[in-house]
């Protein structure tokens, strides 16, 4: 009997493919569901500071500039990490995935919003793309074929809402000029965390970040080249601090550990700690540019709040 079921635990071990989906895996590697929130959080708080120093880069470098020379910073910082971690090319088959992530967050998001704040406040900016959330959750469960619970998509609805309320409330009842470059940059984006999220489920999150942003390094040196050849520099203290952020805090340890995040606990459910994000950008748009907040501000809090709370519980 013993060596029967000695044989059958080897069958068993022979049989199961080395990329089986269990528990463990479904997590992502080596992230647990509470540190997967644990970083989703932190990715939130960097990408929350990504609209003022934006603002602040602004002020020593045009938008175009300012772009590309973040992702050829960005990218060398993760050239770094890969070449010192001796972290091999990635699959051929993940190539396709890792170019949406260069084009939706490496390229597309920071391009269009930069586009945006030249024509609309941060606290506007900031309030649109907070339905980010939502538009991620749709286009992840459409990639994926995951569907979250009646109740999770009724509280990210209900979150988008008052997002968009306040938003409404904000703008005085009218579209900004910026408001299209911030819808194409919610669709962009979004697709670019639903693939980012995808791969960071079958390698770490870094390598996700580090390869998309090595992948785009060819466009963002050309495009350094030249938009620093037709749009001035003028240093300032803000515009370095505001450069540095957005290259080293946004688009590298940001996207690190958000992608990380969301393989311990999803892609739809991450995108909604999300909702969380335009408030802390209108503290952040209060002490570090002096924009008013008005009275809608913590109503708006609350309702988000509140919606985070149901979509974070809700089964899917």
């Amino acid at each position: 009997m013993k060596a029967q079921s000695s044989a059958t635990a080897r069958t068993a071990k022979a049989v199961t493919p080395p990329h089986a989906p269990t528990a463990a895996r479904s997590s992502g590697p080596g992230t647990r569901p509470r540190s997967g929130t644990t970083l989703a959080l932190l990715g939130v708080f960097c990408f929350s500071l990504t609209f003022p120093s934006t603002v602040w880069g602004l002020e020593s470098f045009g938008p175009w500039s300012l772009v590309a020379v973040r992702g050829v910073l960005a990218a060398a910082v993760a050239a770094v990490f890969l070449l010192a971690q001796r972290v091999p090319l990635p699959e051929r088959r993940h190539w396709a995935g890792l170019a949406v992530v260069g084009g939706g967050v490496v390229i597309g998001f920071p391009l269009l919003t930069t586009l945006a704040l030249g024509t609309s406040s941060t606290a506007h900016a900031a309030v649109v793309v907070g339905l980010l959330p939502l538009t991620t959750a749709t286009l992840a469960a459409l990639r994926t074929g995951h569907r979250p619970s009646r109740v999770f998509w009724a509280a990210a609805v209900a979150g988008a809402a008052v997002v968009a309320a306040f938003t409404w409330q904000q703008s005085g009842g009218a579209l900004s000029a910026g408001d299209l470059y911030l819808f194409g940059a919610l669709l962009v984006c979004a697709a670019g965390y639903t693939e980012g999220g995808r791969l960071a489920a079958l390698m770490p999150g870094w390598h996700v970040v580090g390869w998309a942003l090595v992948l785009c390094l060819p466009v963002t040196v050309a495009g350094s080249v030249v938009a620093l050849s037709l749009e001035p520099v003028h240093w300032s203290p803000h515009g370095a601090v505001g450069l540095a952020w957005v290259a080293a805090g946004s688009t590298f340890l940001g996207l690190y550990v958000w992608y990380r995040g969301m393989a311990g606990i999803g892609v739809a459910r991450a995108s909604q700690l999300q909702l969380a994000q335009p408030l802390m950008t209108l503290v952040w748009s209060f002490w570090l540019l002096g924009e008013e907040l008005t009275w809608a501000a913590p109503l708006a809090a609350t309702g988000v709040l509140v919606c985070i709370a149901v979509t974070q519980r809700a089964r899917g």
